[in-house]
């Protein structure tokens, strides 16, 4: 089982930036990717970031260039960065663990927390 819990949601003007952190417990060595989702009012959740344990970060086109993943393996987060964010960007923002095939590949949620950008 892993745990996550996010924190650093908030209101933020259009321009701003905005940082998200998401604590992780548990079986952590199971993890084969953690990211960040977002979901936004009638929209389906999507993916925002991710990143392997050991290995280069992804991201959706509508973020790349303002946004930054990265995980500290030391203090067991895993951080959002956002910068230059537009009203488009509010949304409910998940921390995902998904876990190795040998584990079940398994999809850990942590419980959201909501960003909003005012315009």
């Amino acid at each position: 089982q892993v745990h996550l819990l996010e924190s650093g949601g908030g209101l933020v003007q259009a321009g701003g930036s905005l940082r998200l952190s998401c604590a992780t417990s548990g079986s952590i060595f199971s993890i084969n990717r953690w990211g960040w989702y977002r979901q936004a009012p009638g929209k389906q959740r999507e993916l925002v970031a991710s990143i392997p344990p050991r290995g280069t970060a992804n991201y959706t086109d509508s973020v790349k260039g303002r946004v930054t993943i990265s995980r500290d393996n030391a203090k067991n987060t895993v951080t959002l960065q956002m910068n230059s964010v537009k009203p488009e960007d509010t949304a409910v923002y998940y921390c995902n663990a998904q876990s190795l095939p040998a584990f079940g590949l398994k999809d850990y949620w942590g419980q959201g927390t909501q960003v909003t950008v005012s315009s």
